[in-house]
């Protein structure tokens, strides 16, 4: 069983150096912990086509470099022109059937459920490869009049009885963690915690809680060549 992995979520400004910012992450992740980052969603608001296109152009090739799969948020049609590895869609955004008609059977769709079992098991037989729950707590990216909030007793019963991943998001931080992670979650969905400050730091300091190393070993732990 794979431990819980992180999903970054981009913030909305990816220009100027975040290109770089998103290199020092993904660096900082498989530095000792090849497998914390598996995801980047791309996610930017009120940019036409081409300029999506423009801006994700670097994002993508620095996920490729580091085996990270690169999602685009809310748009199959952008999806299906950068040749991104899936989609992530909103309640509003279209069908998981319609994904992977337009991106193919590779494509990883994902499908926000917010705290609803019935809206899961929905995108579940449509087709979705992860569905995703939130927003667990006050978040930066999330909107502000979500009206119900998942707890992880809702991951907990999701991991239970189905074998589609599930993702948490809603301002998830290292120090809050924990309980999603006990919960059973496949990936914890993070923006504002990782781009908010200093992103090696903060992958740091989600790794020692997906990744606490043994408590009596250091480098000389790992598997001799």
């Amino acid at each position: 069983m794979i431990p819980t992995q992180l999903y970054l979520i981009s913030p909305l400004e990816v220009g100027g150096d975040f290109p770089q910012r998103l290199e020092r992450a993904l660096a900082a992740g498989a530095r000792r912990h090849g497998d914390l980052v598996t995801a980047f969603q791309f996610r930017v608001k009120g940019v036409d086509s081409h300029e999506a296109a423009r801006l994700a152009a670097p994002l993508q090739e620095i996920c490729a470099a580091h085996d990270v799969a690169f999602i685009v948020n809310d748009s199959i049609a952008l999806a299906k022109r950068l040749k991104a590895d899936g989609v992530h869609l909103g309640q509003e955004d279209g069908s998981p059937r319609d994904a992977r008609a337009a991106l193919g059977h590779q494509a990883q769709i994902g499908v926000t459920c917010h705290a609803s079992k019935h809206l899961a098991m929905e995108a579940g037989e449509a087709g979705a490869d992860y569905v995703a729950f939130g927003a667990f707590f006050p978040s930066h990216t999330k909107d502000k009049g979500e009206a119900a909030r998942p707890t992880p007793e809702l991951i907990a019963w999701w991991v239970r009885l189905f074998e589609i991943p599930c993702v948490a998001i809603g301002g998830i931080t290292p120090d809050n963690c924990r309980p999603l992670v006990e919960a059973g979650a496949d990936f914890l969905a993070v923006s504002h915690a990782v781009w908010g400050g200093d992103e090696v730091a903060a992958i740091e300091a989600f790794a020692r809680v997906l990744r606490p190393e043994p408590h009596g070993k250091g480098d000389s732990a790992a598997d001799p060549g």
